[in-house]
């Protein structure tokens, strides 16, 4: 597998999904009437949000970290890559779900509290770039493996 190739679908995907993400922000945002800091009782959710955020981005960063040890020495090049990028999805969509259940609650109650949890996952989700360094350092590869990625 060439590691261009890789690199360019893996960063798609995750371009793909920091752009729906944005979009879908932009959306609840400019649809919405304004930000409240209302926190009765009778939405639960917005005590849900700050629990899935938490649960969202230990568990990508824990589960990501698991995923990676999984990859042996003995494994050919081509199925460390397959597990990186399996990796990196399952990584993807723990830090995704939380913030569209953030922008969910933001639509339907106007609360900030969702908003800026939202936006923040967002940014961490735009941070986890994949990049031929990121990969070079986090996946367990041959010296023969490496100079041929390089």
């Amino acid at each position: 597998m060439e590691i261009k190739t890789f690199l360019k679908t893996l960063s798609f995907m995750h371009l793909a999904l920091v752009i729906g993400l944005s979009i879908f922000t932009v959306l609840a945002f400019t649809q919405n009437k304004g930000f409240n800091t209302e926190t009765g009782r009778e939405n639960m959710l917005l005590y849900v949000v700050p629990i899935a955020a938490l649960l969202g981005y230990f568990g990508s960063q824990l589960l990501f970290k698991k995923l990676l040890l999984k990859i042996s020495d003995t494994d050919s090049l081509e199925e460390k890559l397959k597990k990186y990028q399996s990796a990196s999805h399952i990584k993807y969509a723990l830090i995704e779900a939380p913030a569209f259940l953030a922008l969910f609650v933001y639509y339907n109650s106007g609360n900030a509290l969702p908003m800026v949890i939202a936006v923040c996952l967002l940014v961490y989700l735009f941070v986890q770039k994949p990049s031929k360094q990121k990969i070079l350092l986090e996946v367990p590869f041959s010296d023969e493996e490496r100079k041929r990625l390089e």
